[in-house]
């Protein structure tokens, strides 16, 4: 029988998937489990979602996730919900979805993005929201939408993120969480409207929702959604947050230089600020903790690259070309991991990927080699924005399945002249969201909770002989980069 106790419960909405924690205040992580969800891309450069497949897998992990550990749902006292940010959900007066959300990382309204730059050129966007316009923001997807699809946006009542909606689901007032507001550069970073941005659309747009901090109470659990979830009617429903912000707080990143590097799908990197950190380079997001900010980066590909790879030769499993890229003369070739454009530090959508130095004794373990260096060296990048701007990094962390390459942490370390530690088995947002549930409910009384809350791997320290190669070789890497933008531009916006 399982230790009988109040648990908080988790979830976290990621773009392949949905993730659940159940966490105890007094013995830490009970369970965790996920399930699949699928990602649509209809055409070249879209990313899509069903919400209502969202809503179906989030209660089929909550019923996995109650029956593996054993507990009864009258157990789980608090829930919080955390997810990719900042996708678009287009909902109804009930609240109900008019179509597919448009994810994040989708990258259709290229054109409108260069429209509302234009027309916003007078504002200085940076300055109010932390972040300039970019494939990030809200208004050119939403302007998009208006145009392509009038019959949807002219019903649409309300303009919400991915995991506001899905609390919204559960029984939450309609709200949108902070980092939604920020990201979107919809809202200042006092988290009010920026009207100037809507109107620069010259669309008629629905009332904004109010803005939650990560901690509020917004609701309780109805008997709706208890019914499709397994959950009691009554639990009580805190507002989580922005699934990179989240893993990294569960991550222990509570002080200044505090910093996560995340190899995922994407590449996210993050790190502590007391103080708002503003460069067009980069993201700003509100850290959970009251007064603290983490600036990060996000580039459009990380794991991606390599699951490409993997499909291009076969199948070939990672650990299989980690071996082979281990022999391979560090540094042999140099590549871009452009292939879906860049994100953070470039903002360019229409950049493509390049690989420099091909010869006919390339090897397999050479190509594999050179794609985790690139990714080492946009995270490179990204540290010395970060060191311009006078943010010194500390404790360094790695998560997600990428830090489970030996070889992969071994170049990052080489790459950022840095000591790293990866975070042994991180469950990743949903912890943070399930200890944000018992911040909310006052059943956890400190912040630090996090702190050493999780196992911690070993400690790859740089290697002096790799350093100065890598050097040169990231120098290389940004000339590469300016020489063959012009290139990329052309193939990206050819229409043939």
């Amino acid at each position: 029988m399982p230790e009988s106790g109040p648990l908080l419960l988790g979830i976290d909405l990621g773009s392949s998937g949905v993730k659940a924690t159940l966490v105890s205040p007094e013995r830490g992580i009970v369970a965790s489990t996920s399930c699949d969800v699928a990602l649509y891309s209809d055409h070249p450069g879209w990313a899509e979602a069903d919400p209502a497949e969202w809503w179906t897998a989030t209660c089929e992990v909550i019923a996995r996730l109650l029956a593996e550990s054993g507990c009864a749902p009258r157990d789980v006292v608090a829930l919080a919900v955390s997810g990719m940010v900042p996708a678009v959900v287009v909902c109804d007066e009930r609240g109900v979805p008019l179509r597919r959300a448009i994810l994040q990382n989708d990258a259709r309204a290229t054109g409108e993005i260069r429209e509302l730059q234009r027309a916003l050129e007078h504002l200085d966007l940076l300055r109010l929201t932390g972040s300039v316009l970019s494939q990030q923001s809200v208004s050119p997807t939403v302007l998009w939408l208006a145009r392509s699809e009038p019959a949807v946006w002219s019903r649409t009542v309300s303009v919400q993120g991915s995991y506001d909606w899905l609390a919204r689901q559960f029984g939450a007032e309609a709200h949108v969480e902070q980092n939604w507001a920020l990201e979107s550069g919809l809202y200042d970073l006092e988290l009010r409207p920026l009207n100037p941005v809507p109107a620069a659309t010259q669309i008629d747009w629905p009332a904004f929702l109010p803005v939650r901090r990560p901690g509020s109470i917004v609701g309780e659990v109805s008997a709706a959604a208890a019914a499709a979830s397994g959950l009691s009617a009554g639990t009580t429903i805190v507002v989580g947050g922005a699934d990179h912000v989240l893993s990294a707080y569960g991550a222990g990143l509570v002080k200044s230089g505090d910093a996560l590097i995340k190899l995922g799908g994407a590449g996210d990197i993050l790190a502590v600020s007391k103080k708002v950190f503003v460069d067009r380079r980069l993201y700003l997001d509100a850290h959970p903790i009251p007064g603290s900010w983490l600036p990060n980066g996000c580039m459009a590909t990380s794991g991606s690259v390599l699951r490409w790879e993997q499909a291009l030769f076969g199948g070939v499993a990672l650990d299989t070309l980690d071996d082979e890229a281990r022999v391979s003369r560090p540094g042999a070739l140099v590549s871009l991991p452009y292939f879906l454009g860049e994100k953070t530090p470039l903002h360019d959508p229409d950049l493509r990927g390049v690989i420099a130095g091909l010869h006919l004794g390339t090897t397999r373990g050479d190509l594999h080699r050179s794609f985790l260096e690139g990714i080492a060296y946009g995270f490179k990048a990204h540290v010395d924005v970060f060191a311009e701007g006078g943010l010194e990094l500390g404790n360094v962390r790695v998560t997600n399945g990428g830090s489970r390459s030996r070889l992969w942490r071994e170049i990052l370390a080489d790459v950022l002249h840095r000591d790293l530690v990866s975070i042994v088995n991180h469950p990743g947002a949903s912890y943070g969201a399930a200890v944000i549930a018992g911040i909310g409910t006052g059943m956890i009384h400190d912040w630090t909770y996090v702190t050493g809350a999780l196992e911690k791997g070993e400690v790859i320290s740089p290697r002096p002989e790799n350093i100065a190669v890598y050097e040169e070789r990231f120098q290389q890497f940004l000339q590469l980069g300016a020489a063959s933008a012009p290139v990329s531009h052309s193939l990206a916006r050819s229409p043939l």
